[in-house]
């Protein structure tokens, strides 16, 4: 009954307040005003409010409550643990037997060829200063990269 004539209070100052604010030419704010006040009145008008005081001052409903939230636990811990050990243990053997199916067998040694990399020299050939790669200068990119640190 409290709760009841509470809201209702607030529902009536809400819509109180939106009739001054759409006085001072701001409807917009005036019509969110008056949908938000509608509500704790809409809650009222359908039991809801008498539902959920009912609610809140039963002893069952919070052990209800308690029992969905062991089991929500329980649910998300078996499935923490499945994602850890990677699944059941049919679903292990299954991967592992088409892990093994997949490798090729000679696959798992490295290939050593008889082709052996060139050995590289100490330092790559620099050219001359008078003279650029295909005609063209880079000496002030270079001084510019070389300003900003690239």
């Amino acid at each position: 009954m409290i709760a009841e004539t509470v809201c209702s209070a607030v529902a009536v100052a809400g819509l109180g307040i939106a009739a001054v604010t759409a006085y001072r030419k701001r409807f917009l704010s005036a019509a969110r005003l008056a949908a938000y006040s509608l509500v704790p009145l809409g809650l009222v008008m359908t039991g809801a409010v008498e539902w959920v005081v009912d609610t809140a001052f039963s002893p069952t409903a919070w052990a209800g409550f308690g029992v969905l939230g062991g089991a929500w636990l329980l649910f998300m811990t078996t499935r923490a643990i499945e994602r850890r050990s990677g699944g059941t243990r049919k679903e292990r053997k299954a991967a592992e037997a088409a892990r093994r199916e997949a490798v090729a067998p000679a696959a798992s040694a490295p290939s050593l060829g008889g082709t052996a990399r060139p050995a590289q020299t100490a330092a790559p050939q620099q050219p001359k200063k008078g003279a650029a790669a295909g005609g063209e200068d880079f000496s002030d990119i270079e001084a510019i990269l070389k300003k900003h640190g690239i």
